[in-house]
């Protein structure tokens, strides 16, 4: 019985290699011969132009259906094939290609005014990103919002690079900003120069009768204007009739 199983065995194992070595041997040539199957050509590192002239000479078809945008590789090479090379395949089939071209510059956004987070959103979506954060004061701009920014918005620089950026931490200590008060009603400027920590000045008064009674016309001192001590703004307001403010200071007497 043993006999057997072994005689079994090795003709089983005889048979498969002889199917084998016919298939490898005879069949496959014969198949190949007959589909005209071809090998790839390595095509890496060639010209994308002479590439398709190279595979069209050699009965492909050739395609590029991918684009890398780098400095690692000069414009127009072949970066990648498929299928590869050294691959069986029968004339006609279409041999896809990878190339690189020049990396393609990015325009720099105008940051300045945004908040750090806006910012930072702005330069993601377009593949740049934030590189250097500094901090100053400065009554120009709101506190945590950009002031400064360098690459400048227009300048033109290269995808994944890093802007700096200056934060603005607002108005100096121990310095006060003159806020502006044209156009508000005289209780409401009032409340802002308590708020901003000047004090109300001279109160004069002109005919207008286009806007509405006591408001702010001119002051004193520039709105935005910073100064290293709290003053006195003297305002001008409307009046619809100077017989009224007339009126008025004498009952006032």
């Amino acid at each position: 019985m043993l006999k057997k199983i072994i005689n079994f065995t090795v003709s089983l194992v005889a048979s498969s290699l002889l199917i084998f070595v016919v298939f490898d041997w005879l069949i496959m040539p014969i198949y190949i011969r007959k589909g005209n199957s071809i090998v790839v050509m390595n095509l890496q590192g060639k010209n994308v132009r002479k590439a398709l002239k190279q595979l069209e000479s050699e009965g492909f078809k050739g395609e590029v259906f991918d684009t890398l945008y780098t400095s690692k590789f000069d414009p127009e090479t072949v970066i990648d094939q498929y299928p590869v090379s050294g691959s069986k395949v029968k004339r006609g089939r279409t041999i896809r290609l990878k190339v690189a071209q020049k990396e393609k510059m990015l325009i720099v956004p105008n940051l300045v005014g945004q908040s750090r987070r806006s910012a930072e959103i702005s330069l993601q979506q377009i593949g740049l990103n934030i590189d250097t954060v500094y901090t100053e004061y400065n009554p120009d701009y709101q506190k945590g919002t950009v002031a400064w920014q360098f690459p400048k918005f227009g300048d033109q620089i290269k995808k994944g690079y890093g802007l700096q950026l200056t934060i603005s931490m607002g108005l100096p200590p121990d310095f006060f900003q003159v806020p502006q008060l044209f156009g508000l009603s005289l209780n409401n400027a009032k409340k802002q120069l308590i708020k901003a920590k000047f004090r109300l000045g001279k109160v004069s008064y002109q005919q207008n009768e286009d806007l509405i009674p006591y408001t702010v016309l001119d002051q004193s001192i520039t709105p935005g204007t910073v100064l290293d001590e709290s003053s006195k703004i003297d305002l001008v307001v409307s009046i619809l009739d100077l017989q009224d403010i007339f009126d008025k200071l004498q009952n006032e007497k």
